[in-house]
């Protein structure tokens, strides 16, 4: 079995979302989870209780699968969560991103970076709202014209006291 396929058995069993994982230096392993949509309205955001259980079971996983790792660290995704899955852009539309091209579209010479409104995903096709020169402007785009793409972060610091 492939590591992405036993990591992402692992942390789906467990009732999370694999956002995405990297091998990094000095054999670190670090896994970011995420919870599914419908945990996230009821709890909120991923916990250090979360990252433990998930830390938990996959180092016994990786263990007995003799997986080669010096350090294993699992991590929420942050605020600025990346988008990579299809079932990512279903989740965050009506959500503001930042959306990295790997070429410029017809229409939008030599620009490949938009912010904007993710707008609910038509099939296999995405789209973003943006404000352009002469106002809101519609870009169309599929997964494969992605390089990057990132929620944008959403903070208040108001207080929440009544």
């Amino acid at each position: 079995m492939h590591l992405l396929e036993l990591i992402e058995k692992t942390v789906t069993g467990l009732g999370y979302e694999l956002v995405t994982f990297e091998r990094a230096e000095r054999g670190l392993l670090r896994v970011y989870i995420d919870l599914t949509a419908e945990d996230a309205i009821e709890k909120g955001q991923v916990t250090v209780d979360d990252c433990e259980k998930v830390s938990r079971q996959l180092s016994h996983v990786l263990t007995v699968e003799d997986v080669n790792y010096e350090r294993l660290e699992i991590s929420s995704p942050g605020l600025d969560r990346p988008l990579g899955k299809l079932a990512d852009y279903v989740r965050f539309a009506g959500h503001e991103v930042l959306v990295k091209l790997r070429l410029p579209m017809p229409g939008t010479p030599n620009r490949k970076s938009f912010q904007g409104i993710l707008q609910a995903p038509d099939g296999e096709n995405l789209q973003l709202e943006f404000e352009g020169k002469e106002g809101p402007l519609m870009l169309d785009f599929t997964l494969a014209d992605v390089d990057k793409a990132r929620l944008v972060p959403q903070v208040d610091f108001r207080s929440r006291k009544a």
